[in-house]
């Protein structure tokens, strides 16, 4: 066996006790995102497009973006093709505030659901709200109260799954908390609609309402995961 020369062992010592204090942090972010695979692989995802994005000139992107948009055209052309293709990339071309949204609302919700109804909901609040907007943006075009270049407008990326993770949330909230936090949830999806209403407005106030409606998967019996090991104490599980 090869020996470590006299002059890096006094090195190697050094760096031992800050590798050993720092370990149980590194097991701790590792746990974490293993236990929460899809919101990670998803935002994995969202960081190899966005990283795609900055690679296109202007032109080109907003012509790629349009043929993975769900708007009224694309969804009577290939409905399911951009229902599933728009949930990977993002209008703006950030990726950071994106990986803070979703350590703080599709992570827990995923430890708390497990995978499946977590993604459940996900796609219940993608889909659904994405049907509830076009849906009233088509009766708009169709009554004269919208033109018809809206039926070509750019909608993409994965805000109202978002939404309804926050909705569903709600239920994992201890008391007596979680009143306040749905107010502060319905407050910020529901005052752009009040204020100056756009039919993504619609579809975020949509998606949390589909995630409040989800309430029976928040109650389905399932594998606790990180979060139920390590915040059991005062937190209210639905029964």
């Amino acid at each position: 066996m090869r020996r470590i020369p006299h002059t890096v062992r006094p090195w190697t010592k050094g760096v031992r006790p800050w590798a050993n204090a720092v370990r149980p942090w590194t097991s701790k972010v590792r746990t974490w995102i293993t236990s929460a695979p899809g919101t990670h692989l998803w935002l994995a995802a969202l960081f190899v497009t966005t990283v795609a994005l900055h690679r296109m000139s202007p032109e080109f992107e907003e012509e790629f973006l349009l043929q993975r948009s769900t708007n009224i055209h694309e969804l009577s052309t290939d409905p399911l093709r951009v229902l599933i293709s728009s949930a990977f990339w993002t209008d703006g071309g950030t990726w950071l505030p994106y990986a803070v949204l979703y350590t703080l609302f599709h992570a827990p919700a995923e430890h708390w659901l497990g995978t499946p109804r977590w993604l459940t909901v996900a796609v219940l609040a993608h889909i659904g709200a994405t049907l509830i907007s076009e849906g009233v943006l088509g009766w708009a075009i169709l009554h004269g109260h919208a033109p018809q270049s809206a039926a070509h407008t750019l909608d993409i990326g994965v805000s109202y799954a978002l939404a309804g993770i926050a909705g569903i949330l709600t239920y994992r909230v201890p008391l007596p908390w979680h009143l306040p936090y749905l107010a502060v949830v319905l407050i910020y999806y529901g005052l752009p609609l009040i204020a100056a209403p756009t039919f993504t407005d619609l579809g975020h106030v949509a998606a949390v309402l589909i995630g409040l409606a989800c309430y029976p998967l928040a109650r389905a019996r399932g594998p606790r995961r990180y979060l139920d090991k390590r915040t059991s104490s005062g937190v209210r599980t639905p029964t």
